[in-house]
């Protein structure tokens, strides 16, 4: 259970606790409530298989005087997992403590060699070497601490505890009378006990840490492209309730391998809920520094050639075929013309009640050939917009919706001495009508492919809410066992 929560620390992040009912610097803060680990535990029995499996079986050996054999020898070797199966398991979370899982009747079979020898009293000395098999059911009961460590969420199981109701040895094609199978069950028993205990509780131990790293590096592979990416290190170690995990992120820019170091903002636990599965809160300044970081790395510029824009303007209901539209182009030929169009100066991002408000100075040129053979200016318009914009997400697509939009012409310039009242109008009624819902469009597809590309289509995302306050920008949402998360990691281990 403890590794499927972490498993979700690749949505979550990292974390700083804050007193109860006090706010605490953050960029991005995550919660993960009781019905989420509900869902989560339902694939407990894959990661404790896998620790039994993974944990390293030293061989056990010893001798011990009996009245009429004498001395008997023993070792058991090459201990391996052949089955495992798991009844029932359940999560609790103990306040400002620990996780704690409790496993109910786990089935486990171990295989193996025994090898045995004793000196009789009278000097017949016998050896034998025979397979065995223990058929054993265990609980077992976990508690496990989320600490720091660097920036990073460390696991501690603090607390484990193997408690065994059944432990049989089968001796495999043994011929000697049964009181050979009665004396090594009762002989090793306890020793075994040991044995296993320990490995076991050390491998979970070992691979929560391993899991927990893993996650993590999935996280900040989300959160990032090319250049860009978001420091999600730890600022504290995670919140621990009776009723949810939460984390707090410092969510500072990473631009070419720099972070940024601006004083982060404050967070408020109240400003989340308890009735989703997942929540997310964004602080503006990320969002803000995200679209910094896309206009400082380029790209924030499109660029159509004169067929594509004109497929543009007809598919909104322009007529491309009046004289104005060759005028655009100093009267080239379309096909070879184009259209870049470009933020002047970095974007600027604010979340507000009403939406996530985008302030930014745009600038569209008209190119055509020139006989040096480099492209030359017909006409360039700039202008100022804040749009307000709303954000859904639904059948594994990013959907924006346009709130409102305020433009002012702050320029505009071409070849000739001046341009006709007609390509003037068309300039300044293009950006809002045309100019505006085309990049709206290639912004949904370009960052739906974006989450995409690192899996996020690969979750099962139930209603998702993305909700803009002044400030701040809250993701809240219930979501299905992320599949695809624990077949990759337990395919890492292998």
């Amino acid at each position: 259970m403890l590794a499927a929560v972490l498993l979700t620390l690749a949505l979550l992040g990292s974390a700083h606790a804050c007193s109860r009912g006090s706010s605490c610097p953050a960029g991005i803060a995550c919660r993960i409530t009781k019905p989420a680990l509900l869902v989560l535990n339902q694939e407990t029995a894959k990661v404790i298989q896998t620790a039994f499996q993974q944990a390293s079986y030293p061989d056990i050996t010893g001798e011990k005087a009996l009245m009429l054999l004498g001395r008997i020898k023993y070792g058991l070797h090459s201990i391996q997992v052949s089955h495992l199966s798991i009844a029932s398991s359940q999560v609790e979370l103990v306040e400002a403590q620990s996780i704690d899982i409790s496993i109910q009747n786990a089935s486990v079979i171990f295989q193996g060699t025994l090898n045995y020898g004793y000196t009789s009293a009278w000097g017949l000395n016998i050896d034998h070497a025979v397979d065995f098999k223990i058929d054993s059911a265990t609980d077992l009961r976990i508690s496990t601490q989320l600490t720091s460590d660097s920036g990073r969420v460390r696991t501690n199981a603090a607390s484990c505890h193997l408690s065994f109701h059944k432990l049989l040895l089968h001796l495999q094609g043994e011929r000697e009378p049964g009181w050979i199978q009665q004396l090594f069950t009762s002989v090793i028993s306890l020793t075994l006990k040991l044995v296993l205990k320990g490995q076991i509780c050390k491998e979970i131990d070992v691979i929560s840490n391993i899991m927990a790293d893993f996650v993590q590096t999935r996280a900040a592979s989300i959160l990032s492209d090319g250049d860009i990416g978001v420091d999600i290190s730890l600022t504290g170690p995670p919140d621990v309730t009776a009723t949810h995990l939460e984390s707090h992120h410092k969510g500072h820019l990473v631009y070419k391998n720099v972070s940024e170091d601006r004083p982060l903002p404050a967070f408020a636990p109240r400003l989340l809920g308890a009735s989703r599965m997942l929540y997310f809160w964004f602080s503006e300044q990320v969002l803000d520094s995200l679209a910094k970081a896309a206009f400082q790395d380029g790209r924030l510029m499109l660029r159509l050639t004169g067929d594509e824009f004109k497929a543009v303007l007809e598919t909104h209901g322009f007529n491309t075929d009046q004289e104005m539209f060759l005028e655009l182009f100093s009267n080239t030929p379309i096909s070879q013309t184009q259209v870049t169009v470009y933020c002047l100066k970095r974007p600027k991002i604010a979340c507000q009640n009403k939406g996530v408000v985008v302030t930014s100075s745009v600038v569209v040129k008209f190119l055509f050939p020139h006989p040096d053979g480099q492209s030359a200016v017909a006409h360039t318009f700039e202008e100022e917009i804040v749009t307000t914009v709303q954000a859904s997400y639904a059948k594994k697509k990013l959907s924006l919706r346009l709130l409102d939009v305020q433009t002012q012409p702050k320029a505009a310039s071409s070849t000739t001495e001046s341009s006709s009242k007609s390509v003037q109008s068309f300039l300044r009624s293009m950006v809002p009508t045309v100019g505006i819902p085309e990049v709206m469009t290639r912004l949904e597809e370009t960052l739906t492919a974006l989450m995409n590309s690192k899996g996020l289509d690969l979750f099962d995302i139930i209603n998702p809410e993305i909700i803009p306050r002044d400030g701040f920008l809250l993701l809240q949402m219930d979501f299905g066992f992320p599949e695809h998360l624990l077949v990759d990691f337990l395919q890492s281990l292998s």
